[in-house]
């Protein structure tokens, strides 16, 4: 069994211990720091590079975007970021910042077990009620993604890699994308994890929005 390390940053202190107290009961899931503020957070992460900052959007001396993008932008961590609001500017921001995905902090314990996993091992998350939603807003604001990797953005990729991006456009897993292709999971993980690297996106939730931009989800 392989274990998830993970950061957890948020500011009040009773919500961080029920987190914590949450993820600890998992034997596949390891706290290896805790963090009250986005300045701390981001130094965390840095010294321990977990495999999953699970960040809080609102926190004192540094906020939760500004933390995501240093983290994403150091490589030190897939960030998942808890949010009161389900379309608030700091949601987009964090996305524009690379993050993973995003939860609720009204979800439920085993929701954020399987989101803190599902990002750990590179599919993006957000909150199931809003991911349309979201994903299409942001799409319809540009979605962060620079005017230059939009339209160069077909000639990069192969055929395959088209097909894959628009599945991922759709909020397919590497598992979905796997059964839909007739593929192995592993190689649907390789090929999005090439997309991200020819686009220069700093998460698959970018990935998705950009595959909606670009017309390409099936469907659509």
């Amino acid at each position: 069994m392989t274990t998830i390390r993970v950061l957890v940053a948020e500011d009040q202190s009773t919500v961080r211990a029920a987190l914590v107290m949450i993820l600890r009961a998992e034997p596949d899931l390891l706290v290896v720091g805790e963090a009250g503020d986005g300045e701390e957070a981001v130094r965390l992460a840095l010294e321990l590079r977990p495999d999953v900052v699970l960040m809080d959007i609102q926190m004192p001396r540094l906020d939760g975007v500004a933390a995501t993008r240093r983290v994403v932008a150091a490589g030190a961590g897939q960030v998942l970021v808890l949010t009161t609001f389900d379309l608030d500017e700091y949601v987009f921001g964090a996305l524009r910042a690379g993050a993973a995905g995003f939860l609720l902090k009204d979800l439920e314990a085993e929701t954020l077990v399987e989101g803190v996993r599902t990002v750990a091992r590179g599919d993006g998350m957000l909150a199931p009620s809003v991911t349309r939603r979201l994903i299409g807003a942001f799409a319809r604001r540009g979605g962060g993604v620079e005017p230059g990797v939009r339209r160069g953005a077909l000639e990069q990729l192969t055929p395959r890699e088209r097909e894959v991006l628009g599945w991922v456009g759709q909020g397919l897993s590497n598992a979905g994308i796997a059964a839909r292709l007739s593929m192995a999971e592993a190689t649907a993980k390789t090929h999005v994890s090439r997309i991200l690297a020819k686009l220069g996106l700093g998460s698959r939730v970018q990935a998705a929005i950009l595959a909606q931009d670009l017309g390409l989800v099936p469907g659509e």
